[in-house]
């Protein structure tokens, strides 16, 4: 059993019944009363985020997993199919299971969590940027690079991302996986 000290992102802890992911948290020492941890949490069976408050010292049931890195082969409409880089295992998981699906194109690795109780993923997780090539957007303008403005792009995996004015299609960006927002230009 952990306690709320433990707590840290990405832990996997069993509450109401349901396994949850930490995706952000904070330790709050008021002036007045006790501690407490605020935290976000993503259910890894539905998707579902919940907001909770934990009073100091309270035990939590930490989930045991191990991670494993996977390559994404493709999309068949109802689930996303990976590799297993050591063993070439496959395994599928539903839209529900992943953080930000619109930004994985295929042959990307991914480091997919794995609960050692039953064996079943719990979540994936992208890397911290991916780069993709801007398959349409309005033509860029020569010297719009001074102002914070941006438009519209879409990406080669159909993502839908707000790019500076100066982007043009065929261009390839870094877009932070996290946000789902653009990073900067890839030059090549």
């Amino acid at each position: 059993m952990a306690t709320t000290s433990d707590i840290r992102n990405g832990m996997c802890i069993k509450y109401n019944n349901d396994i949850y992911k930490i995706t952000e948290f904070l330790h709050v020492k008021p002036g007045k009363g006790p501690a407490f941890v605020r935290t976000k949490m993503k259910s890894v069976t539905n998707g579902k985020v919940l907001d909770n408050t934990f009073s100091a010292g309270h035990k939590i049931e930490e989930v045991r997993v191990e991670t494993h890195k996977f390559q994404f082969l493709y999309h068949d409409g109802e689930f996303y199919h990976f590799m297993n880089q050591e063993d070439y295992t496959q395994i599928r998981l539903i839209e529900a299971a992943l953080d930000r699906p619109e930004l994985m194109k295929e042959g990307e690795v991914v480091t997919i969590q794995i609960n050692t109780e039953d064996n079943l993923p719990l979540s994936v997780e992208l890397p911290a940027t991916v780069t993709l090539e801007v398959t349409s957007t309005e033509p860029g303008i020569k010297g719009n690079t001074a102002t914070n403005a941006t438009k519209p792009a879409t990406v080669e995996t159909g993502a839908e991302v707000n790019v500076p004015l100066f982007i043009n299609e065929g261009d390839k960006i870094k877009v932070e996986t996290e946000k789902g927002t653009y990073k900067e230009r890839v030059k090549e």
